[in-house]
């Protein structure tokens, strides 16, 4: 007892921890007639910790060949995690008789292990042999599919002493028969823990079926099931034969869709399917693989699939998976619509399951089918314009089917489509059909010098951003893809104050649906497109709101302002109302890594300031508008891919009518009296020398009402009404200085970013090389002198065109190389600029504002 103690601890690592642990013996006798063979071995890559002993001999492995009756036991208590078993049985249906009739699972009293039974038929080619099922059926799967329950059957045929996998299968399915030419090799796999006692199949000879196999399928109800060829995903065999029969109640449709399968390379006749359909005048009607399958089939059929003589050197591979789908008869099944797209253009429809192609329906689910004639269905259905289309739904719900659609509308030759409006609308027989339309996509596309103007005069568009969300049936989604910017506006929807969207060439608008309610004849449409000539911002917006409405505006969310982009509003001021603009942030929130991002804000008027605003300053504040004015966002190429986000919103009020200001535009009126008087004088004269210095009264501030004290906040001693700055009158009246001989023509050159006629371009960013830093010329090594700390300033810069020498009004000459005129000149050519340097006459940079006074004068 101890030496098989010693013994077992050698060889078992459970032993050495339970050492008194009682082994179970089995006991497998087999006789000779039944030709059968047990093996039990270790599963693949495990090591052996666990044993079998056999008279005191322990082994990994032990084989039982008919006639023999073996006696062992295990040395560990779990052997089914250790080892397997297979059982095969030879059977000769050849020179013996075939043991027709149920197959049961010999011999009895097996360990409880993962088993394998086989059985191999040899059988003559002449006498094909059935495998009948029992009443559960079988299901078949593809390769590395598993079975719920564990339980599987492989099916394989030997063909001239080649072995052709028809198939594995699981139970509960609705495969009841399999015949097939010659032997057969069976095998069934069952888990450790079912004690099943019966194969669940019988054995039957019959006549030659003259094919590979015939599979035998019976559906009694609504379902749907999936089949493959023999050797599938491998190719099925050259030039061979096989047939699918369904047996279907006469009362059901079948269908038949194909989902999977590819072809050899014939050298030799032609693949194809053949259906012999009970009643058809031309069985058997073939098909192509390629084809749509038939369907709404009433009652059984048959399906064959027939080989060819394959190409020796690249015979290709011939697979083929499909689906076969058993319904009652729909009740509208007789009921045709009429789809009329003989007169659209360029428009694509397609009809499908909601969720496609994303989501494909489960093999088990009832589905909608749509069918151009009685026999021509699919679970998609694709129309195209230019022809008239009457079509049928096979479908219990039609709400689960779904409309998608496109058209496409181009512009190659500005001259030929400029004058064009093209209606953005859907076609009348896409929304009459009871189906909803899921999304229908314009593409438009045009050259590079080509835009695309979107309106909608009377809905107009709103902005879906957070803080107005649209609430409509439906909405629109805008994207430009203009070459290497994809500029993504985000989802608009009627109803808003967005009265035209201009933008680069390549645009796709979606119109996308919610809900079940949409567009129908009573939802007006008014979305419209054209082509223009090429604009200047990637996408420019006019916006024209209702005088009581707070319009918010947000560059394109969520997806923010591509690097290098510019995007523009002009908004639409009423008469009689005021605008107040305020931004949502005090920042733009990004830091450029390389470039600037601006923020540029002018009205369209006469004189109007320009607001400009870097991404490192603060917005401007809270504003009020009195004209029409533009608001232009650009961005550079920000750190770490940050995006650009920018809000802002317009709310209107009634104007206020300020007595003031009446009186203000009055001694505005005088004071331009004086400057008429004083231009005719100075032309009077006709000065020919350099002109002397004049003095400008800043009359552009309100003006108290007379015995009226305090109305105004700022009292004369402490206002800056009353400063005079001393201004070159070159620069103030040099139009009026020209002589008959253009002896003096002074050049005067202002900062203007809005240039052609005002209202009809956006502002501009500030070119790169100008900045609110003074950028002084490469021949100077000094720092530019800093510009006034405030954001309203006018930039002006004036220039005689004269090359001559002339006195510049202090006693000293300039040369001809210096034609610059400073537009606030200093009493002395050096002085002191405040930083403890003085300018010499070398220096030709321009201080734009040096102090108080002078800013008030230029403002």
């Amino acid at each position: 007892m101890m030496l098989h103690r010693h013994l077992c601890c050698a060889f078992s690592l459970e032993c050495k921890r339970k050492p008194a642990l009682h082994q179970v013996s089995f006991t497998i006798s087999l006789h000779k007639v039944d030709n059968t063979t047990v093996m039990i071995k270790l599963k693949p890559g495990l090591l052996p910790s666990c044993r079998i002993r056999m008279k005191n001999v322990f082994r990994s492995e032990l084989k039982i060949t008919p006639g023999e009756n073996v006696t062992f036991t295990f040395t560990c208590s779990t052997p089914e995690k250790y080892f397997i078993m297979e059982i095969q049985k030879n059977i000769d249906c050849v020179s013996g008789l075939c043991p027709f009739g149920d197959v049961h699972l010999y011999p009895l009293g097996l360990p409880r292990l993962n088993r394998t039974y086989s059985w191999d038929v040899k059988a003559s080619t002449k006498a094909g042999l059935e495998l009948k099922f029992s009443t559960s059926w079988l299901r078949q799967i593809e390769p590395g599919e598993t079975c719920p329950d564990s339980v599987s059957y492989n099916i394989s045929s030997c063909i001239d002493k080649a072995m052709v996998n028809i198939g594995t299968f699981c139970r509960n399915g609705s495969v009841s028969r399999i015949k097939l030419l010659g032997g057969v090799f069976m095998s069934l796999h069952l888990p450790w823990h079912l004690p099943l006692t019966t194969s669940g199949f019988n054995i039957a000879n019959r006549s030659s079926i003259k094919r590979l196999c015939i599979i035998e399928s019976i559906l009694k109800r609504e379902s749907s099931i999936t089949l493959m060829s023999p050797n599938y995903p491998l190719g099925f065999p050259e030039d061979e034969l096989m047939t699918w029969q369904f047996v279907i109640p006469s009362n059901m449709r079948a269908s038949v869709f194909f989902h999977n399968y590819s072809l050899s390379n014939c050298e030799r006749k032609e693949e194809r399917v053949e259906y012999y359909i009970p009643g058809s005048p031309s069985n058997p009607e073939v098909f192509k693989l390629s084809d749509s399958q038939p369907a709404n089939i009433a009652g059984s059929f048959n399906m064959s699939l027939q080989g060819c003589d394959q190409d020796a050197q690249n015979p290709g591979i011939l697979r083929l998976l499909f689906q076969v789908v058993v319904q009652h008869p729909q009740v509208d099944e007789n009921v045709t619509h009429l789809v009329d797209l003989s007169k659209e253009k360029n428009v694509t429809m397609t009809i499908h399951l909601e969720g496609w192609p994303s989501h494909v329906p489960l093999m088990s689910e009832p589905i909608c089918l749509i069918c151009k004639d009685p026999r021509t269905c699919d679970r998609v259905l694709t129309l195209t314009s230019g022809a008239i289309y009457r079509i049928s739904f096979l479908c219990k719900d039609l709400s689960r089917l779904r409309i998608t659609a496109e058209k496409g509308i181009g512009c190659m030759d500005i001259r030929l489509c400029q004058r064009k409006i093209y209606s953005l609308s859907v076609p009348k027989a896409i929304t009459r059909l009871p189906i909803r339309l899921y999304k229908f996509i314009w593409k438009l596309l045009a050259t590079d010098m080509i835009n695309v103007e979107i309106t909608s005069p009377s809905l107009k568009l709103q902005q879906d951003v957070p803080e107005q969300r649209c609430n409509t049936n439906y909405s629109y989604s805008i994207i430009s893809a203009t070459p290497e910017k994809k500029l993504n506006l985000g989802v608009f929807c009627p109803g808003g104050s967005i009265e035209k969207i201009q933008m680069r060439n390549n645009i796709t608008i979606s119109l996308k649906t919610f809900g079940k309610g949409f567009i129908n004849e009573s939802i007006p449409q008014d979305l419209k497109m054209s082509f223009v000539p090429h604009i200047k911002d990637e996408c420019t917006f006019t916006v024209s709101p209702n005088p009581k409405a707070e319009v918010y505006l947000q560059t394109p969310w969520p997806y923010g302002l591509p690097p290098y982009v510019s995007i523009s509003w002009f908004i639409v001021v009423p008469s009689q109302q005021t605008a107040r603009l305020a931004f949502s942030t005090d920042r733009m929130g990004i830091a450029c890594e390389t470039g600037r991002a601006f923020v540029n804000i002018k009205e369209e008027t006469l004189g109007a300031e320009e607001i400009v605003r870097r991404e490192d300053e603060l917005l401007p504040q809270p504003r009020n508008m009195h004209h029409n004015f533009w608001v232009n966002v650009s961005n550079c190429k920000p750190v770490d891919k940050t995006q650009l986000t920018l809000q802002f919103w317009v709310t209107f009020a009634d104007k206020q009518i300020d007595l003031g200001i009446i009186l203000g535009v009055v001694a505005g009126a005088g004071v331009l009296t004086v400057i008429g008087l004083t231009v005719y004088c100075i032309k009077k004269k006709k000065k020919k020398t350099q002109n002397p210095m004049v003095g400008v009264y800043n009359a552009n501030v309100n003006t108290q009402m007379p015995g009226k004290k305090g109305l105004l906040g700022k009292g004369r001693q402490n206002n800056e009404s009353h400063v005079y700055a001393v201004i070159d009158d070159a620069v103030v009246y040099g139009h009026l200085l020209k002589e008959s001989n253009g002896s003096v023509a002074p050049e005067v050159d202002v900062y203007r970013p809005f240039d052609g006629p005002i209202g009809s371009l956006p502002p501009s960013p500030p070119p790169f090389s100008f900045r609110k830093d003074i950028k002084h010329s490469s021949n100077t090594k000094e720092e530019p002198s800093p510009l006034m700390d405030t954001d309203q300033d006018t930039y002006t810069f004036a220039h005689h065109k004269s090359g001559q020498s002339e006195d510049n009004g202090d006693g000293n000459k300039k040369g001809k190389g210096d034609t610059s005129v400073p537009l606030m000149e200093n009493k002395e050519q050096s002085e002191d600029n405040g930083d403890g340097n003085k300018k010499d006459k070398g220096d030709t940079r321009v201080p734009l504002m040096e102090n108080k006074e002078r800013h008030v004068c230029s403002s």
